[in-house]
């Protein structure tokens, strides 16, 4: 019997399912780059992410597959990431938080106090909105600022958005900012610094930054100390969390984990700690008991940005080691009052700057200023010739080309946008300008 022309059939097949797989791939490929607003540098970029794309759209596909698993996965703003170069970007639990000597482990103070079958801090209005922690790897600063947030609103009944960079920028003697953290520490740089601003005030910038002294002396909300929940012990864990958003470490860098849609994660994932998150309650679904836990890789991420993880999952340490590593701030003193809003700074008598900015001056004659310019007084300085306000860390400026410099001579440096003192009352300025300008 001639099985050539059955052989050729089944190739020519198994090549147009092979086609149409691909083109399938491509059309879903650009959909998604359009939907995340995805572009590359290059045409070979592109391939190359596409080939990425394509491993993972198989990785979810098998999962999802399954006939019983109890979450899903999707194809989201990762996608074109490999697994390697996720667990680079979106991490950042210190490495040394499982060896840390835990002087603060104490026990709820509702140990004997039954608790509710469920909680869901969202629905009392104690947790802020989901953020973005992008390529800097401070989860950390978000789990401590989320952790102290929900305290604030329980103790003050006001919910109040803090600053996740003041902890970047300025909490370095034991944290590393985007390089990575603990908890605890922020928790101590809160208590030792008596507060913490408000991100509307100190944004966050998605990298470190110098720290803004001035936005540093602005203790909006504060924190008497914090406990450390005994490792492995989730009853413990279970009753602090029915008092308030808890922070904790887990093993954020599974690849279900990172595609993770909806449904109840069961992993299968390690104890080794590398990302940090916010418990902000918990419940139980057609039997299944879990957690609710915010993460900070936004709201395209999981349920808007949240993830059901199964609790009582029979391994004292907790999926993905989430009974290991947990502690939360403790609050019963009122905030202090609101400092008064900085006034202008004045220049001259007719001269003045908005708050939070210096007066540099631009043109003197024997040795007396006559014309200013405003400098932001927390991430500005004047520099040496006077003409330019250029970044503390940028001193050196070129008036000509107007760019700042880290020193002399050197030839990369960053613009620095600089503007007039515009608020002016006429007089002495007003005349040299007319006079010399």
């Amino acid at each position: 019997m001639n099985y050539l022309p059955s052989l050729l059939l089944l190739l020519l097949l198994l090549s147009s399912i092979s086609l149409h797989s691909c083109s399938h791939i491509n059309q879903l490929f650009e959909a998604w780059c359009q939907h995340h607003g995805k572009t590359y540098s290059s045409h070979q970029e592109k391939q190359r992410r596409l080939e990425v794309f394509q491993d993972n759209y198989y990785f979810i596909k098998q999962h999802n597959d399954m006939a019983n698993s109890s979450f899903t996965l999707s194809l989201n703003a990762f996608a074109d990431l490999a697994h390697h170069e996720f667990q680079l970007s979106r991490l950042g639990l210190s490495a040394s938080a499982v060896k840390l000597d835990r002087r603060n482990v104490r026990e709820p103070d509702s140990l004997d106090e039954e608790i509710p079958a469920s909680v869901d801090w969202r629905k009392k209005g104690a947790v802020t909105q989901v953020e973005d922690q992008g390529r800097c790897g401070a989860c950390w600063a978000f789990a401590a600022t989320g952790a102290v947030e929900g305290i604030n609103k329980i103790v003050t009944s006001s919910l109040v958005s803090l600053s996740e960079q003041e902890l970047i920028d300025c909490d370095t003697t034991y944290n590393d900012g985007c390089g990575g953290g603990l908890m605890d520490y922020a928790y101590q740089f809160i208590i030792d610094n008596h507060g913490i601003d408000t991100e509307d005030d100190y944004p966050f910038q998605g990298q470190g930054g110098k720290c803004k002294k001035q936005k540093l002396k602005r203790h909006v909300v504060t924190i008497d100390g914090y406990k450390d929940i005994p490792a492995n012990n989730e009853k413990l864990l279970l009753q602090a969390v029915a008092t308030q958003p808890v922070s904790v470490g887990i093993c954020g860098s599974e690849r279900a984990f990172q595609f993770y849609s909806k449904g109840i994660f069961t992993g299968p994932c390690s104890t080794s700690l590398d990302h940090a998150v916010l418990i902000v309650g918990y419940g139980s679904e057609n039997g299944v008991d879990y957690w609710i836990v915010k993460n900070s890789w936004g709201t395209n991420w999981g349920m808007n940005g949240y993830i059901h993880m199964l609790r009582n999952s029979g391994n004292s340490q907790g999926l993905c080691g989430i009974n290991m590593l947990a502690s939360y701030p403790t609050k019963t003193s009122p905030n202090p009052p609101p400092p008064p809003s900085p006034g202008p700074t004045m220049c001259d008598l007719f001269t003045y700057c908005s708050q939070g900015e210096t007066c540099c001056c631009t043109w003197r004659l024997l040795g007396i200023c006559l014309k200013w310019k405003c400098c932001d007084l927390d991430s500005g300085v004047c520099c040496k010739d006077h003409n330019l306000c250029c970044p503390s860390n940028y001193p050196i400026c070129d008036t000509e080309r107007k760019k700042c410099y880290k020193s002399a001579g050197n030839v990369t440096g960053a613009t620095f946008e600089t503007r007039d003192a515009s608020r002016k009352f006429g007089g002495w300025n007003t005349l040299i300008d007319a006079l010399f300008l």
